[in-house]
């Protein structure tokens, strides 16, 4: 008997680039299909790449690449979002799926357990995969370098993840392996494939409370509340409208404000950005009744966290980004590298009355220099954290619009 999955794509970037709410549909016959060491393997060590939070590893698809995925708790099979990396591919022979964003839009994607994949030397044969038939998201673009898909919890419960955000490396080992656990242990819940926790936190105007969260490492954000006692998450009184990502069907509108405390195990944060989707628009589409928000990788990249998805737990280890506050970006706008040779910088989105729509600045231009030098120094990250670098200072851009090129001065907004 086929058993129906549905499962929600999470990779967000700036605040959530790419809304939490894709839904897919997935007859598989099973998600048993794990990696595997081979021979007498227990262990292995992998270094990966951090690109605006998310975590980029290479992997090997059909003895192919290495080609760059997110690893990300927030997605259940392999997610190809690349199809040209899979030779001969032929659709007309693989279980067509819908997949629909937060309108009424739907696009095609395909299902198979034909793929063969690899990571390290840990090695998946048959591995539940959804393919998208084109690059809908434009994930590259928004990373600055060439991502092929995502992976999640077929690795995840696979092995003992370590993921060593201090270091940039991730140590895996089977369970059966000798595991030395350090740091706080905290309870984990694994439903429809992904992992959840509890949390204690201050809602606006209603005390504390406990909340149900996903852990989200595809996540580029600290924070989201979505929902309270089945209504919108109440709003702090200082908040700011904002673009909090993209759909299938267009952009997701809502808030960002801080939550004033926030308590995981003995760990406490104060003042933590959190962003407030409408409700009554996600809810159309995500069940909400089964959690209260997410935690991204702005708050777990603070830890060294292990995961072990089989026993239900994980333990976080504070590390040398403990201590570093809680900033949104100081801009305003969504900064992205086009999607056929990833060199130009575009600016996308803008919030409403930010500094970067109060400067003038407008979705399409190109950004061609910054400060006076040229953009082929800048990787997306390091504009990023140019952006978010302080409140009260200058940006000066060199703009390219319409044929012509301008400066303008940006200065910078602490917001929230």
């Amino acid at each position: 008997m086929l058993t129906k999955y549905k499962f929600e794509m999470g990779v967000l970037f700036r605040k959530l680039i790419i809304c939490a709410g894709m839904i897919l549909q997935f007859p598989f016959f099973s998600f048993a299909q794990d990696f595997r060491f081979p021979n007498n393997q227990r262990k292995q060590s992998i270094h990966f790449k951090s690109i605006k939070n998310l975590i980029i590893i290479p992997i090997y698809i059909n003895e192919k690449g290495p080609y760059e995925f997110v690893l990300d708790t927030g997605v259940g099979p392999l997610i190809i979002t690349e199809p040209s990396i899979i030779d001969s591919l032929n659709f007309t022979k693989m279980r067509k799926i819908k997949v629909s964003g937060l309108g009424l839009e739907t696009v095609e994607a395909f299902i198979s357990q034909n793929i063969k994949a690899r990571i390290g030397r840990a090695e998946g044969v048959h591995i539940p995969t959804a393919i998208l038939k084109e690059d809908l998201f434009n994930l590259s673009g928004h990373l600055g370098i060439k991502i092929y898909g995502l992976v999640g919890f077929n690795f995840f419960n696979s092995f003992v993840v370590d993921i060593r955000y201090s270091e940039n490396r991730i140590i895996f080992s089977d369970h059966d392996s000798r595991i030395k656990y350090k740091g706080s242990k905290i309870p984990i819940v694994i439903e429809n494939l992904k992992p959840y926790i509890y949390a204690e936190l201050d809602a606006p105007n209603s005390g504390k409370i406990k909340a149900k969260l996903l852990m989200d490492t595809g996540a580029s954000h600290a924070l989201s509340m979505e929902m309270f006692n089945g209504e919108m998450f109440p709003l702090p009184y200082s908040k700011i409208k904002a673009n909090l990502g993209m759909s299938l069907s267009g952009q997701i509108k809502g808030y960002l404000g801080r939550i004033k405390e926030l308590s995981i195990g003995e760990f406490n944060f104060k003042d933590v950005i959190s962003g407030f989707p409408d409700y009554h628009v996600i809810s159309e589409k995500i069940d909400l009744k089964t959690r209260n928000g997410n935690i991204g990788a702005d708050l777990l990249r603070k830890f060294n966290i292990q995961f072990n998805y089989q026993d239900g737990f994980m333990y976080f280890r504070p590390n040398s980004n403990y201590k570093t506050p809680f900033e949104h970006d100081m801009i305003g706008m969504v900064v992205y590298l086009d999607q056929k040779n990833y060199k130009r910088f575009l600016i996308g989105e803008i919030d409403e009355n930010s500094p970067a729509e109060k400067s003038g600045l407008c979705p399409d231009d190109e950004i061609i220099g910054v400060n006076f030098k040229p953009m082929d120094i800048y990787s997306l990250n390091e504009l990023s954290e140019l952006f978010k670098s302080g409140a009260n200072k200058s940006v000066i851009l060199e703009i390219y619009r319409n044929n012509k090129t301008f400066f303008k001065v940006v200065h910078l907004e602490r917001r929230i």
